[in-house]
């Protein structure tokens, strides 16, 4: 979820929604609505914030009973879609925990037209026997968004949403969901239980790997999830996880020619390098090949973040591979001027290595 959806709630936005409300609730005061909505706050708000704040509006806004305010939202969430109707389920998640009966039905109506994905985490904390029974029936159900929830919800490290502390400590009630999404059709679907699956190796990786290890060769489907799962444990190049997916451990290979076009790039700007590979073994060898950048923060330390450039069988013969960096600023990364590192990693292990600096906007190289 990024920032730049927050521009989405333009006044042209809040009139057609207010639109449909009224359709359902005539007596909707657009009028207050709209002057709750534009107040001191909402221009320095970000799209969590503005989500929340669009709630609260609602609750002001819409009936005073709970049910019956709930009610107009689940009557008009099929013309409301998208993420930034995320403040359906965020209604939900602020008004309706002392009420299950209702706020269920209603979580499982929001998620195939925005997603439940953060609503669903509080009421797991309240209650996490009781959800996690509910999100076992959800992985059963006959809509892909609705399965999806099942697994995204409970990710023990989901972005943009609070932690479930007691998953990451012990992430057991998360299985029997996925062993049922193990093998799902969606796409949708499998991202996520892959995505939960590789949360969860952060803080219990002897786990995954033994799954990974129980779950591995079942079918096509499965095998993405479980590797894309288990990228993590790649990355770092754990060597049982290496074995499982037919990598080398101690791969027989050199890296020559790791060159930068330039050795200054501004931000905004591109840095264009390439590199050679050549294995040492005639025997053709699987190889993982990533290359990572040690990113300056803004506290001056730096943090390494990995790209994947290939992976095949390698004999031979000498590949080069060139790429290029875009040091654009985003919502998921600001960039810092500094003295940064680009490493070659082979199957976990770094190989070739050089510096370079990025500097300001309108800086001089």
């Amino acid at each position: 979820m990024a920032d730049t959806f927050a521009g989405k709630y333009t006044l042209d936005f809040f009139n057609r929604f207010m639109a449909n409300v009224k359709l359902k609730y005539p007596a909707f005061d657009s009028t207050k609505f709209l002057n709750l909505i534009y107040d001191d706050r909402w221009e320095q708000e970000r799209l969590k914030q503005r989500i929340r704040h669009i709630t609260n509006s609602l609750r002001l806004t819409l009936p005073a009973s709970y049910r019956d305010a709930l009610s107009v939202l689940i009557q008009i969430a099929p013309q409301c879609r998208g993420v930034e109707y995320l403040f359906f389920p965020d209604f939900v998640e602020v008004y309706g925990l002392d009420d299950w009966t209702a706020s269920i039905p209603a979580l499982e109506r929001f998620t195939p037209f925005s997603s439940s994905e953060f609503a669903v985490r509080p009421f797991i904390v309240q209650d996490p026997v009781r959800m996690m029974d509910q999100m076992l029936q959800w992985a059963s159900h006959s809509d892909h968004h609705i399965r999806r929830l099942a697994s995204e919800g409970c990710r023990p490290r989901l972005p943009w949403a609070m932690a479930l502390k007691i998953f990451k400590a012990d992430p057991s009630p998360i299985f029997p969901v996925l062993e049922k999404l193990k093998s799902d059709p969606s796409v949708y679907v499998q991202k996520s239980v892959a995505n939960n699956l590789n949360d969860i190796s952060k803080d219990h990786p002897e786990q995954i790997k033994q799954l990974a290890q129980d779950w591995y060769g079942e079918n096509l489907k499965t095998n993405w999830i479980v590797k894309h799962g288990c990228r993590g444990l790649l990355r770092k190049g754990d060597p049982d996880v290496l074995s499982l997916f037919g990598f080398e451990n101690s791969p027989d290979v050199t890296v020559s020619g790791l060159s930068l076009e330039e050795e200054t790039v501004a931000i905004g700007q591109t840095l264009n390098f390439s590199f050679s590979i050549r294995t040492n073994s005639s025997v053709l060898q699987r190889l993982r090949v990533e290359y990572a950048i040690d990113f300056v923060k803004a506290n001056r330390t730096t943090s390494r973040k990995l790209f994947k450039v290939t992976e095949h069988h390698f004999n031979k013969v000498e590949r080069q591979y060139s790429r290029a960096h875009h040091f654009k600023d985003l919502t998921t990364r600001k960039h810092y001027p500094g003295k940064h590192r680009l490493s070659v990693i082979i199957n976990g292990k770094e190989l070739a290595a050089t510096d370079f600096y990025v500097t300001a906007i309108g800086e001089p190289s």
